[in-house]
């Protein structure tokens, strides 16, 4: 809907939820228009980038977007911390034990076929090598 319009036309919604499914998609939609000239009207939230007061409506909403993402990614990382002080793990689980790369590398040293290797450990070469270098 949004792609066929250009410079002076006017794109009317409803409502603001109505065009994107999160404020992030709003601004990138609405940021989009207007690098195209084109103008946006939201009657119910009475939100016009023809007038200066819209205009800075929405410089207002794209801040507390900002600030929505700034507060999301600090909870993220302040949850995360909390996560590994309780002693949460995170990454893919390893693949060999202490024991079997031990196992592994002494069937490697006594000449058996790194592939083979992998193959009784039930894991891809690359893994095996990765094992082996660590």
């Amino acid at each position: 809907m949004s792609k066929e319009a250009g410079h002076g036309d006017t794109l009317i919604v409803w409502k603001l939820d109505r065009l994107g499914w999160s404020l992030r998609d709003l601004i990138t939609m609405l940021d989009d228009l207007r690098a195209r000239g084109v103008k946006f009207h939201s009657l119910t939230e009475a939100i016009d980038t023809a007038t200066p007061t819209g205009r800075a409506m929405w410089q207002m909403i794209g801040v507390l977007a900002e600030l929505e993402r700034s507060l999301i990614s600090e909870r993220t990382r302040a949850g995360v911390k909390a996560a590994q002080r309780r002693g949460v793990k995170f990454g893919r689980k390893v693949k060999l034990t202490p024991e079997q790369i031990n196992h592994a590398r002494k069937l490697v040293d006594k000449g058996e076929a790194r592939q083979y290797v992998a193959d009784l450990l039930n894991v891809g070469r690359s893994t095996l090598y990765r094992a082996l270098v660590s």
